[in-house]
């Protein structure tokens, strides 16, 4: 593996080396464990719903994977993998195509979020698992389209309007790593545009002790997750 692909494995799968590469090691470290926890139970054919670049299909062992997305001028679709581009509304598939649907941080840039549900709902078969996450505290991003954040009541709702039943609600996080890592974006926003080099040096000397400090006081502090990162919710689609 090249350096260069060693660097970006650490980006959405930190190890140890992401403390010190990845700006990001504590909210992606947990969304990471909290996927490995549900992705085991989806299989047959998957639609991942706002696929990106697939960060996670490497982690999936299903039949086939479909990478779903939209065209959005907030947010560059540069070396991504989509299979299919629909208009945010339509998925084009006919009922009942998937036996899973994933989607990863998705759901803050769905304006009609009821309507979006209620399609993948459509697309997916009688017994069809649903795993998605969407962010409780994170910045504004893909900006202007950035609609919302979910508490750990609102978007299971969501969910139970358009039938479905809830299996598993996962919080990640908890109030001490989020105040750790607000502090290190905070520091990232102002070294983003900064060459590489220079943004790893710095990254090294102020945001690396700041996530060791989080993983420690994390773990010695009591646990507090009325803060949290994201919620991780495992959904079916009744029989």
């Amino acid at each position: 593996m090249s350096l260069k692909s060693f660097y970006l494995s650490q980006q959405f799968h930190p190890g140890w080396a992401g403390i010190f590469l990845n700006p990001f090691y504590l909210i992606r470290k947990d969304l990471r464990n909290a996927f490995l926890s549900q992705i085991p139970k989806l299989h047959g054919d998957l639609l991942d719903y706002g696929c990106g670049r697939k960060p996670y299909k490497h982690l999936f062992s299903v039949k086939s994977y479909t990478g779903l997305d939209i065209e959005n001028p907030g947010h560059p679709h540069t070396n991504e993998e989509i299979d299919l581009y629909f208009d945010g509304k339509s998925i084009p598939a006919p009922d009942a195509s998937f036996d899973a649907v994933f989607s990863s941080e998705v759901f803050e840039h769905v304006f009609t979020p009821d309507e979006s549900l209620q399609d993948i709902y459509r697309v997916l078969k009688p017994g069809g698992l649903f795993l998605t996450s969407v962010p409780f505290v994170w910045n504004e991003h893909e900006v202007p389209f950035d609609y919302a954040r979910y508490s750990s009541f609102g978007y299971p709702h969501l969910l139970q309007k358009q039938g479905f039943e809830i299996l598993e609600i996962q919080k990640t996080g908890n109030f001490i790593r989020v105040m750790a890592q607000l502090w290190n974006l905070y520091l990232f926003n102002r070294i983003e545009s900064w060459p590489l080099p220079l943004r790893l040096l710095v990254s090294m000397l102020l945001i690396t002790p700041s996530t060791l400090m989080g993983l420690c006081w994390s773990f010695l502090l009591p646990k507090d997750t009325s803060l949290f990162f994201n919620l991780v919710v495992l959904a079916r689609k009744p029989l």
